[in-house]
């Protein structure tokens, strides 16, 4: 390989894009690594789980979506050396770059809660983070009619961890109007006091799960689950409380970044693990020929695929300005938090860094839940990302 090119570890949105991003502002030399032959458009999974959407509207083929003039090595990364700018591969090859990347994304940490794992197998544990089982989800869902029903959202580091509350309200919404929503109790474990930390969306979300009549575990995580007895032990500063003759949970797992982040000395801290950089410039603090965006970077608010739109554009622009001797641009934090508090009503919940309003279309409150933005979230979203977004145009 050309020592002088940009290798990109990671074939999800960040990775695709900023390829295709760099390859159409003139980037020489552009290589991707990633291991999977399908590439799936993420936030559909919520819609699969809620009987909105199929595998099919939102998987392509890696062949398809990886852009011309780029080279993709189908293979997974197993260990980096940012002194060498080097990454050793499952398969034993060693490639070169003089700009790296890294874009892998999280992986999911099924240690951290024993028994998870076999209840997922037993068929009474699914969620839509976990892309073989989503289908699995809106079955089960709709087919309970009374029980104790058991929902999370994922503790950080996790991808667009609030949207999680997607499958439980559009079930909530389906129960109530079949009649059978006072036949079950509804319980959702938060890792923190509310589901978002912005007030303005928690007032909202607290009503909504009054409304449907949710019981919140708050600063709660799952400890563990005793798959054979359908039995949850759920964890909280005010001690521990098993949940028990579970019918079905949407728990979602723990997360973590792939250990060779934080092996190759490019993590603060070896648990989760997350590439350290400067969350504005998105350069990595230690090695400046090394930078990182998504799920896997530590950037200082949550990751969400929403954001990866603007980490593009500003890396894009800040590996040019790096080789130019340019000032840099700087990350401000945007994320955007979609959340559908029915069947189709949808709140988009777009803020900075610091959990300010930013809405993408100006004076449009991003908190109040609407029909169109179901509409976009739903149906409009993913052609703009498969047609422009993946293609570096957006």
């Amino acid at each position: 390989m050309d020592r002088s090119g940009v290798l990109i570890v990671g074939g999800g949105n960040a990775g695709i894009s900023l390829a295709a991003r760099l390859i159409r502002n003139g980037t020489p030399n552009v290589t991707v690594v990633a291991p999977q032959p399908v590439h799936r458009y993420k936030p559909l999974l919520n819609y699969v789980g809620a009987g909105q959407a199929t595998m099919a509207d939102l998987e392509r083929r890696m062949a398809d979506v990886v852009p011309d003039g780029c080279r993709w090595i189908r293979d997974s990364v197993e260990a980096v050396d940012p002194t060498a700018m080097t990454v050793r591969t499952r398969g034993g090859r060693t490639l070169h770059g003089s700009t790296l990347v890294l874009c892998p994304g999280l992986v999911e940490d099924w240690d951290a809660i024993p028994g998870l794992q076999s209840a997922y197998a037993d068929g009474w544990a699914a969620s839509t983070y976990v892309p073989g089982s989503a289908p699995q989800v809106w079955p089960r869902l709709t087919s309970l009619r009374g029980g104790s029903v058991v929902f999370t959202v994922p503790p950080e580091p996790a991808s667009c961890g609030p949207t999680a509350l997607k499958p439980l309200l559009m079930a909530c919404d389906h129960w109530r109007r079949a009649g059978c929503l006072p036949d079950l109790e509804v319980r959702l474990v938060l890792p923190g006091p509310t589901a978002t930390g912005v007030p303005k969306a928690d007032e909202i979300l607290e009503g909504t799960f009054a409304g449907y009549g949710v019981e919140v575990l708050r600063e709660a995580r799952i400890e563990r689950v005793d798959w054979d007895v359908h039995a949850i032990t759920v964890a909280s500063p005010t001690g521990r409380r098993v949940l028990e003759d579970v019918a079905f949970t949407h728990a979602v797992p723990h997360y973590r970044a792939p250990r060779w982040i934080a092996d190759g000395g490019l993590a603060a801290d070896p648990a989760p693990g997350l590439v350290d950089i400067d969350p504005f410039t998105l350069r990595h603090r230690r090695h400046g020929s090394v930078w990182a965006i998504g799920d896997a970077a530590d950037v200082a608010t949550r990751p969400l695929g929403g954001a990866l739109r603007h980490q593009v554009d500003v890396l894009a622009r800040n590996i040019a300005a790096a080789r130019n001797g340019r000032a840099m641009q700087r990350y401000d934090g945007y994320t955007v938090m979609p959340i559908t508090v029915g069947r189709r009503k949808l709140m988009l919940n777009e803020v900075d860094r610091d959990g300010r309003p930013a809405p993408s279309v100006p004076f449009l409150d991003p908190f109040t839940p609407r029909r169109w933005t179901w509409l976009v979230d739903r149906y409009v979203l993913p052609r703009i990302y498969f047609r422009r977004i993946l293609r570096g145009r957006l």
